[in-house]
C-alpha cells in the first residue's frame, strides 16, 4: 500500500511540475503578444521612431523572443525576476510589500471563511433535508451566483456612500490601531470571504453527505453508536480528506477574487500591481505577478490532491 501511495504522490508531483513548466511558457508567450510595450508608457505618443528604437534597445526589447525567454527563465530559476521597465527597480523589491498586503487580505478572509464554512457545511449535512439545510443551501447558492465585484460595489454603496460608516478605499498605510484595521479591512475581507465561504460550505456539505451515506456509518448505527460519537469518531475523520480538498480548492478560487477586490477598493496588493503593470506594459512585473498567482494555485491544488490520496487507505479501511 505504501508503494502505491508513493507512486500516486510521485505522479501528482510530476503532473504539478509539468503544469508549472507549461505555465512558465504560457505566461511568457502571453505577455509578449500584448500590443505595444513599455516604450509607449515611458516616451508617450509623441516620441520619434529614433527615440523608440533607442529605448527598445536599452530595455533589451529588440532581442529575439527565444533569447529573451532563456534569459528570463534563467533568472526565474535563480529567483531573479528582472527589473521593472518603468522605474528600473528590482521586481522582487516591488512585489514584496504588495505580496505581504495580499497575503494579509487573503489570510484574514480565510480565517473567517474556513471555520464558518466548516461549521455550516457539516451541520447542514447532519441535518440534511431539514429547514436549516434548505436555508443554508439557498443562501450559499445565492452568494455563489453573485460575482465578487457586485458584492464589493454594493458594500461600497451601502456602507461608504449611503451610511458613511466605512471608508470606500482600503487605506492600509494609515492603519495604526485595531479600529483603523477593522475600518480598512472590513469591506474587502467580507466581500472576498462571502463567495469563498459559500463555495466551501457547499463542497463540505457534499463531502459529509457522501460520508454519512457510507456502509460503515450504517453499520455503526446498527451497533447502537450514539449521534455525537458517530459524527466525531466515524464520520468526520473519514471525511477529513475530502473536506481539506474542498477547503484547498475553495482557497485557490480565492485568488481570482483577490484581483477584483483589490481593484474595487484600490487595495495596495499584488493583484492591483499586476493590473497597473499590464496597462503600462511592464512585462517583467506582469510575468512575476502571474507566476506568483499560478504557483500558489498549483501548490493549493497539489496539496488538495495529495491529502485526498493519503485519505484513501483510511477510507477503505473504515
Amino acid at each position: 500500500m505504501n508503494s502505491q501511495l508513493s507512486v500516486l504522490i510521485g505522479r501528482r508531483f510530476l503532473a504539478a511540475c509539468t503544469s508549472l513548466a507549461f505555465v512558465i511558457v504560457t505566461v511568457f508567450a502571453i505577455t509578449n503578444i500584448l500590443p505595444g510595450d513599455a516604450t509607449d508608457a515611458l516616451l508617450g505618443q509623441g516620441a520619434t521612431p529614433e527615440a523608440i528604437t533607442a529605448m527598445r534597445h536599452n530595455l533589451g526589447l529588440d532581442q529575439p523572443v527565444f533569447v529573451r525567454f532563456w534569459v528570463w527563465l534563467w533568472g526565474v530559476l535563480h529567483g531573479e525576476f528582472g527589473h521593472s521597465l518603468l522605474n528600473g527597480l528590482s521586481v522582487a523589491d516591488v512585489i514584496g510589500p504588495r505580496l505581504h498586503n495580499s497575503l494579509l487580505l487573503a489570510g484574514a478572509s480565510a480565517a473567517i471563511s474556513v471555520p464558518v464554512s466548516l461549521f455550516l457545511g457539516i451541520t447542514s449535512a447532519i441535518w440534511k433535508d431539514t429547514v436549516y439545510d434548505r436555508v443554508i443551501s439557498i443562501m450559499t447558492l445565492g452568494m455563489v451566483s453573485v460575482p465578487e465585484f457586485v458584492i464589493a460595489t454594493t458594500a461600497v454603496y451601502v456602507f461608504a456612500v449611503r451610511l458613511h460608516l466605512l471608508p470606500a478605499l482600503a487605506d492600509v498605510g494609515s492603519v495604526h490601531s485595531l479600529r483603523q484595521f477593522l475600518a480598512a479591512f472590513f469591506m474587502p475581507v467580507a466581500s472576498l470571504a462571502l463567495v469563498t465561504l459559500a463555495q466551501m460550505v457547499r463542497m463540505t456539505r457534499a463531502a459529509m453527505v457522501d460520508t454519512l451515506s457510507a456502509p460503515y456509518i450504517e453499520m455503526a448505527l446498527l451497533k447502537g453508536v450514539g449521534p455525537a460519537r458517530l459524527i466525531l469518531v466515524h464520520a468526520i475523520p473519514n471525511a477529513i480528506g475530502p473536506i481539506i480538498n474542498a477547503v484547498a480548492l475553495s482557497l485557490s478560487s480565492l485568488l481570482g477574487g483577490v484581483v477584483v477586490i483589490e481593484v474595487v477598493f484600490t487595495y495596495p496588493g499584488i493583484a492591483g500591481l499586476m493590473v497597473d503593470a499590464v496597462s503600462s506594459r511592464d512585462v517583467p512585473t506582469v510575468q512575476a505577478c502571474a507566476l506568483v498567482f499560478c504557483v500558489t494555485y498549483l501548490l493549493l491544488t497539489t496539496f488538495a490532491d495529495i491529502v485526498t490520496i493519503l485519505s484513501l487507505p483510511r477510507g477503505r479501511k473504515a
